[in-house]
């Protein structure tokens, strides 16, 4: 047995012996629908559980408090968490966003005062970039950062700000200079939270769950060294930023960010569910599109490895990881749609509902799927994208 397989039976052990009790309470499927003190609370307690295992962050640098190993072992850890359906770890911006970008950017000092507590989940982060009038224009950001002396005070209001409620720390996009061109007059902070002047308030999605806020910042005073980069290098340190959350560049700290139902359970629902009084997974229409999803998933899992041998992406090398995030959350918005349509009536049925099917945990996750399909990014944004990038469209 190799040192690799080793590892992996080591990593499925300490799963089994170590995979946390049910809560009695329902989970949130991701670090978006986070809402109740006791969720939170069970989800930063498993985190630390992992942590102190050994198990995030493993190819982070030893002396900001990570594993200092090869990326193969995170990603066996990885993808042991997904098969034994753990719960996620919450502080997924800090670990997959925020993280990645200190170590990519950040001065010495903040690597050590910011990574440790971000694996630990003693620091939870959040994100403050889209505005409630803006959209998805990201460039025409009004929250204002005034330099005065040794602080900036911001003013303005974020949205969907989520775990805003719980977060230590935001990656902040602010404007500090209103006379500059859009992209020019931007700057980007990492600015705690509880300080005076700075708000937030929970926002309740259509599933009835919470998780995001909106954050309101009044004369918000905050010292200078908050401040990442240099004065309007925000929209240059947001962009890279986003090349972490739309996972088009590596650096993550690993760990699940989500509780996900995938295209293999869906295959077992249809085996389950009735039409014409017949399983479902029997109807040749049925068959096709299950067949089809099947082939997406794998299509996807592989792209990762595709994209790491030159000869397979030499014409378009940026085509797999710029597409990445348009083509997973579009996929599980069409899975759990196709889920739903198994059900009959019953897709009507909510959690709650004894009749429900597994729960009412389908029409859960077909409606918390759009969130994928609009935060980093809407899908049209990442449209744009791969035409301009990839195959060189011009922007009119």
């Amino acid at each position: 047995m190799s040192e690799l397989d080793t590892f992996r039976a080591e990593v499925r052990a300490w799963l089994e012996a170590n995979r946390p009790a049910d809560p009695g309470f329902l989970l949130p499927e991701s670090f978006m629908e986070v809402g109740t003190d006791e969720q939170f609370a069970f989800l930063r307690d498993w985190q630390r559980t992992v942590y102190q295992a050994g198990y995030l962050g493993m190819a982070w640098p030893k002396e900001y408090g990570g594993g200092g190993r090869p990326q193969v072992y995170q990603d066996i850890v990885n993808a042991e968490m997904a098969r034994a359906k753990v719960p996620f770890v919450p502080n997924t911006i800090g670990l997959n966003w925020a993280g990645p970008l200190i170590l990519a950017i950040g001065t010495e000092a903040q690597k050590r005062r910011f990574i440790p507590g971000i694996l630990s989940a003693d620091d939870i982060w959040c994100q403050g970039f889209s505005e409630p009038d803006q959209g998805s224009d990201l460039a025409n950001c009004q929250t204002r950062a005034r330099r005065d002396g040794d602080s900036y005070v911001i003013d303005g209001s974020k949205i969907w700000t989520s775990l805003g409620s719980y977060a230590k720390y935001m990656i902040l996009l602010a404007r500090t200079n209103p006379d500059q061109p859009r992209y020019d007059g931007l700057s980007y902070f990492l600015i705690p939270m509880q300080t005076p002047g700075i708000e937030t308030r929970p926002i309740r999605k259509l599933t009835g769950e919470y998780g995001f806020t909106q954050t309101f910042f009044r004369e918000a005073r905050v010292p200078a060294d908050c401040l990442m980069g240099r004065e309007g290098e925000g929209w240059k340190i947001a962009m890279l930023t986003l090349t972490f959350e739309r996972g088009a560049s590596g650096g993550q700290a690993g760990g699940l960010s989500r509780m996900a139902l995938t295209v293999q359970d869906v295959l077992e629902m249809a085996r389950r569910a009735r039409r014409d009084g017949r399983p479902a997974l029997e109807d040749p229409f049925v068959r096709d599109q299950m067949v089809r999803f099947l082939i997406e998933d794998q299509g996807d899992r592989l792209c990762t490895a595709r994209a790491r041998i030159p000869a397979l992406c030499s014409e378009r090398p940026h085509a797999i990881p710029l597409s990445n995030k348009l083509r997973t959350s579009e996929h599980r918005r069409r899975l759990f749609q196709f889920a739903q349509s198994l059900q009959g009536a019953d897709a009507l049925r909510w959690v709650g509902d004894d009749r429900a099917i597994d729960g009412g945990k389908w029409q859960r996750s077909y409606l918390n799927a759009f969130s994928s399909t609009i935060g980093g990014g809407t899908s049209q944004i990442q449209a744009n994208i791969i035409g301009e990038r990839v195959l060189g469209l011009p922007k009119d």
